[in-house]
């Protein structure tokens, strides 16, 4: 019985661990995230470049902006 009691905690100790492991995980890439998001000004630049357009100050600005509206509101929901 005891060996049978200590299958039993050894796969419950598994299951839990990997739960909390998964949860903190996904708090962690969600902060990261926020902090370091994955688009920026000059990653934006270089992307209109290659499309052929001059990037003004102004667009990138807007467009950067719009990016952020967009995330705030997925986090919303």
């Amino acid at each position: 019985m005891s060996m049978g009691l200590a299958i039993t905690f050894i796969i419950l100790a598994l299951l839990v661990g990997a739960v909390a492991g998964f949860f903190g995980a996904r708090a962690y890439m969600k902060k990261y995230f926020k902090d370091n998001p994955p688009v920026n000004t000059d990653m934006m630049r270089a992307m209109m470049v290659q499309m052929g357009q001059k990037p003004s100050e102004k667009k990138l600005h807007q467009m950067m902006s719009a990016m952020k509206a967009q995330q705030a509101k997925q986090e919303k929901k």
